[in-house]
């Protein structure tokens, strides 16, 4: 699989009459060592999430419950994915802008990243991102 883009990972799905289970492990299913985790919840109805970029983090986003809506761009190409399937990961390399929304009642965003939390390794401005993607080229 090619990391540099952005990519849906097929996490492993036990299925058990008394309810399923799925698992992510350090270097096994994502392409990188877990440093952090934290999830997103009670999401008013309209509110967005994200709207940003990393300089270095990766990440693979998941809906543990319910859904949303995952717009990534590289500044020349702007792609949508729904978030619905807890066995499903969205995976989001760095130089890649990402906003959340569309979130149903109920959901749950995981997001398992690479590195602790470093507010420099963050891009905040769109204009500073947009600059950035233009010497790195399309991605997705």
């Amino acid at each position: 699989m090619d990391w540099t883009k952005p990519a849906i990972i097929s996490l492993p799905k036990i299925c058990d009459p008394r309810g399923n289970l799925t698992f992510v492990q350090d270097g096994d299913q994502v392409p990188f060592h877990i440093a952090r985790a934290y999830w997103i919840y009670d999401v008013p109805a309209g509110e967005e999430r994200g709207g940003h970029s990393h300089h270095d983090m990766r990440q693979l986003l998941i809906a543990t419950s319910g859904s949303f809506s995952v717009n990534l761009t590289d500044g020349f190409v702007t792609v949508t994915h729904t978030l619905n399937r807890p066995f499903e990961g969205l995976y989001i390399p760095p130089g890649i802008w990402r906003t959340i929304d569309n979130f149903a009642s109920g959901s749950v965003c995981l997001s398992l990243v690479s590195m602790e939390y470093d507010e420099s390794d963050y891009v905040r401005e769109f204009d500073e991102f947009l600059a950035l993607a233009e010497k790195k080229g399309p991605v997705i």
